[in-house]
C-alpha cells in the first residue's frame, strides 16, 4: 500500500509527538524512533533531514494550531479581557489534549537537541506574550482594566503563569491536568 505525500511525513510527527507523551519516555532517537515506526532510519532521512528538523515540524504545528485559533478568537471577541481569558484557556487546553507538545512547549525535549529549537520556541513564548500584551492594551483603551495597567509587566506574569502549568503538567507526568481550576485561578489573575 503506498502513502501519500506527506502522509508518511506527519506519521512520523505523530509518532515522535507520541514517545513524548510517555513521562518515563526513553531516549528519543532516530533509532527508537524508525523502530517504533517498523521503518529504516534511512527511511526517515528520506522525509527529514536531521532529528532536528522532525522538532521544527512540531513546533510548527503547535505555532500553526495555535495562532490559527488565536487569530479566531481576536476577531470574534471584541473585548480584550475576553480574548485574554479565552487565549489563555487555549493555551492551557491544547496543552491538556496534546502532552507531547507540552514537553516541547516548555523546552523539556529540546534540551540536548539544537539550540536553535529553543530559540525558536522562545519565539512562539514571545508571540503569544505579544499577543497577551495587545489586547491588554485594547482591555485598557476600553476601560475593562484599571488605568494604567502596566500590559507588559502583566502580559509576561500571565504567560509566566501559562508556562508554570505546562510545567507542572509535564513534571506530574500528565496527571495534573493544566484546566484544572482554571475558572477559579482565572478570576483571581484577572485585573
Amino acid at each position: 500500500m503506498t502513502t501519500k505525500p506527506g502522509e508518511r511525513r506527519n506519521e512520523i510527527l505523530q509518532t515522535l509527538a507520541s514517545m513524548l507523551e510517555q513521562p518515563q519516555a526513553e531516549k528519543i532517537t532516530t533509532a527508537n524512533l524508525a523502530r517504533r515506526l517498523d521503518l529504516s532510519e534511512a527511511a526517515l532521512y528520506r522525509h527529514f533531514a536531521s532529528k532536528a528538523q522532525m522538532f521544527e515540524g512540531l513546533i510548527a504545528f503547535i505555532e500553526e494550531t495555535l495562532f490559527s485559533r488565536i487569530n479566531r478568537i481576536l476577531t470574534e471577541k471584541p473585548r480584550g479581557l475576553d480574548q485574554v481569558e479565552s487565549t489563555m484557556a487555549l493555551m492551557l487546553a491544547f496543552a491538556d489534549k496534546n502532552p507531547g507538545m507540552t514537553r516541547v512547549l516548555i523546552g523539556d525535549a529540546l534540551v540536548h537537541e539544537n539550540e536553535r529549537l529553543q530559540a525558536r520556541i522562545n519565539q512562539v513564548h514571545d508571540r503569544l506574550e505579544a499577543t497577551l500584551r495587545q489586547s491588554l492594551r485594547m482591555a485598557a483603551s476600553g476601560a475593562e482594566v484599571p488605568p494604567n495597567t502596566p500590559s507588559s509587566a502583566y502580559a509576561n506574569a500571565l504567560l509566566c503563569y501559562i508556562i508554570g502549568r505546562w510545567q507542572q503538567f509535564a513534571k506530574s507526568g500528565f496527571k495534573r491536568s493544566p484546566l484544572a481550576d482554571w475558572e477559579l485561578q482565572w478570576a483571581l489573575l484577572r485585573p
